[in-house]
């Protein structure tokens, strides 16, 4: 592996590229041990020799280190492309098939040998579904000039919500079920089906039929909506005969009201089944979009104004 940093492609600013310094994330983190994007950080600085002036360059809007910056864009392409997990909250780690990239390419890994793996595919597949749900590009215009900008800032937001929604509804499949379940419920209860005064409650460990979630919308419990939530993977869809089982566990309580939530999708049997029963469906899309409108699970990171002429104002001054 190259150690000398200054053979790396480098911008106009003469700093390396964020995805020159892909390999060596992976080259330091080989030994299979868990780290953090300080550590990592530290390791390629080593590794390469990059001088202190180099990683103190900043943006000069934000004063952000820019080298920095450039690690956690190139920690994010590593991740999509099932290069590196995260064990746990802030700590990545290399995995089988970040090593064998590694094993076959050495410091000649590029990101577009990234972008042929079957999870980077994937997640390209899934990120083009969510923005033609919305209407929008998956790659945003480069001539802003040519677009509307406020159109084509609204574009890159939403393309980078819908990048959280991917690693968000990826986090969901990977954590516990009865998390899940309470996520739901937290979910409808934050959208208001609780109502002022009801209650919400999982139900699935006291095996309660098939019926995982009950959301009693008003004190006395008069109007009751009944939830089921599967979390399966992307592949693993729901059928007609799941439907019906949630139908039958709802008819046993003779209820009107159902939802059904999964990570994954519904088959269209599925769906014509539910349609005709009045039980609403939710796929693991909609799910996080659900979950980022009504900031269940996430926060905002960043709020941008945009201002303009507040005309009534000179109006009124120049009477």
């Amino acid at each position: 592996m190259n150690k000398d940093w200054t053979k790396l492609k480098q911008s106009a600013n003469g700093l390396p590229t964020f995805d020159s310094i892909i390999p060596y994330i992976l080259e330091v983190l080989k030994n299979d041990e868990e780290a953090t994007i300080h550590t990592i950080r530290n390791r390629v600085y080593k590794h390469l020799n990059i001088p202190e002036d180099i990683k103190l360059v900043t943006y000069p809007e934000t004063n952000d280190f820019i080298l920095a910056n450039r690690f956690s864009f190139a920690l994010s392409e590593l991740y999509k492309a099932g290069a590196l997990c995260r064990p746990k909250r802030g700590i990545y780690q290399i995995t089988t098939s970040g090593k064998q990239l590694l094993k076959i390419n050495g410091d000649k890994l590029t990101k577009k040998m990234l972008e042929e793996e079957p999870d980077y595919i994937n997640y390209i597949k899934e990120l083009a579904i969510r923005n033609q749900r919305k209407g929008i590009s998956t790659s945003v215009s480069e001539d802003i000039e040519k677009e509307n900008p406020k159109k084509e800032v609204g574009s890159i937001i939403d393309n980078m919500n819908n990048e959280v929604s991917i690693e968000l509804l990826d986090k969901i499949r990977n954590s516990d079920p009865y998390f899940f379940e309470q996520l739901v419920v937290d979910l409808l209860s934050r959208m208001g089906y609780s109502g002022e005064g009801g209650s919400a409650k999982v139900t699935s460990r006291s095996n309660d039929g098939g019926i995982d979630g009950i959301i009693n919308q008003d004190p006395l419990g008069t109007s009751t909506v009944y939830l089921q939530a599967k979390r399966y993977k992307e592949d693993n869809k729901i059928n007609r005969s799941d439907i019906q089982s949630f139908y039958g566990a709802l008819a046993s309580v003779r209820a009107d009201r159902g939802v059904f939530i999964t990570t994954s999708s519904y088959t269209s049997g599925a769906k014509e089944f539910a349609v005709n029963q009045g039980i609403v469906l939710i796929d693991g899309i909609q799910l996080t979009e659900l979950m980022l409108k009504y900031k269940v699970g996430v926060e905002a990171e960043n709020q941008y104004t945009i201002f303009r002429i507040d005309n009534d104002y000179f109006e009124l001054n120049n009477i």
